[in-house]
């Protein structure tokens, strides 16, 4: 099998890309796979850190206010179609999957052209959010399976191309080894206190970074609660040594590497509602607090959040309110077990550990 996974511009496009690729080296040992991202985008490092060869397209997203990026985007296209092009030609692939992003448009509108159908090319996407991106709704009827993550689709899809799959997580998730008195000795913090992970992403989230903040005096209040705060690649310098993150019951980190490890010390996680944080959490069963992002196309992660929500898996603050009550809400959920039982059982209810595998059965029904 040849195989290109196209997509990238965030760790909820490229980690699920990873996962589908690994699981099917998993199936077929010799396939050869090639991934297509953008530029100067997080693809390019993390994707040969997980030991793929991926070639990188000269793309952009639209900017939603006028700028003068806007007017440099046609040009961007058609070199990144012309590119697309000889991909296609030199590599020859059985199969191209799309995980989304603008970075997976050109190399999909390529691979779904007459002249790909024409030498056998498959397509498939795959689709993380309650509410998809503008890409893969473009892409959608031209592909010919769609794997989603959550029910109902059939308002943005054809649905006779729809297969509910669950999103593809990272492959340590499900299989962590360590003890809660071990994941906590790894952030160097004491094994029999109660502990809160926030993480905005890998590049973080001003939000709660600035609630962290603003909250030095009800953390310092609670030294019996000890919080992992990762503040992402964005915001480090600005909060490395705010009071909160010298603070002894807080861990200050700028990124984590093993989340399974995070996931497992922590009792309580306050995260954005991105799909793959949200999968990932349903995995391994976590008290959740969910502050979607404001900033995403047509509010999806305020969509992704009250699909849990909605179930009573999760909480709910909105952004604008995450200063004055992220951490609030999450100290009162230590105070009412019955509330932290409630959304530990509810959210392993959206527990889809086997997304890789199924998605993998799709692209080889294609293949035959």
């Amino acid at each position: 099998m040849k195989a290109i996974i196209s997509g990238g511009g965030s760790g909820g496009h490229i980690f699920p890309a990873i996962a589908i690729a690994d699981k099917i080296k998993e199936k077929f040992p010799d396939a050869d796979i090639l991934f297509v991202g953008a530029e100067g985008k997080m693809e390019m490092e993390k994707i040969p850190k997980a030991g793929y060869t991926i070639v990188g397209l000269p793309i952009r997203g639209l900017q939603r206010k006028l700028t003068l990026k806007n007017l440099a985007f046609p040009f961007r296209l058609l070199l990144s179609l012309w590119r697309a092009r000889g991909l296609m030609q030199k590599f020859k692939p059985d199969l191209v999957v799309g995980v989304g992003g603008y970075a997976s448009g050109p190399m999909m509108r390529v691979a779904t052209s007459a002249r790909s159908k024409r030498r056998g090319v498959k397509t498939l996407l795959q689709e993380q959010n309650s509410y998809p991106g503008m890409t893969n709704k473009l892409l959608a009827s031209r592909v010919d399976r769609i794997c989603v993550a959550y029910p109902g689709m059939e308002k943005f899809f054809p649905h006779d191309k729809i297969q509910l799959t669950g999103n593809p997580v990272r492959s340590n998730m499900d299989n962590v080894v360590v003890s809660v008195d071990e994941a906590r000795g790894h952030f160097d913090l004491e094994s029999d206190k109660k502990t809160i992970l926030v993480f905005g992403g890998s590049l973080g989230a001003r939000t709660l970074n600035n609630a962290m903040k603003k909250g030095v005096e009800r953390i310092r209040e609670m030294p019996d609660v000890q919080w992992i705060w990762q503040a992402g690649k964005l915001y480090v310098d600005q909060y490395i040594n705010c009071e909160t993150a010298l603070l002894p019951n807080v861990k200050f980190v700028e990124f984590i590497d093993r989340m399974d490890i995070a996931y497992k010390a922590a009792d309580v996680a306050v995260s954005r509602a991105g799909a793959l944080s949200i999968s990932e959490l349903a995995l391994v069963g976590q008290a959740t607090i969910l502050i979607p992002s404001p900033n995403v196309a047509e509010d999806h992660q305020t969509k992704n959040a009250t699909s849990l929500v909605d179930k009573e898996a999760a909480l709910l603050v909105k952004d604008k309110d995450a200063e004055e009550k992220m951490i609030k809400t999450a100290l009162h959920i230590f105070q009412d077990e019955k509330c932290l039982k409630k959304l530990q059982d509810n959210i392993l209810k959206f527990r889809k550990p086997d997304a890789a595998d199924h998605i993998v059965d799709e692209i080889i029904k294609l293949c035959k």
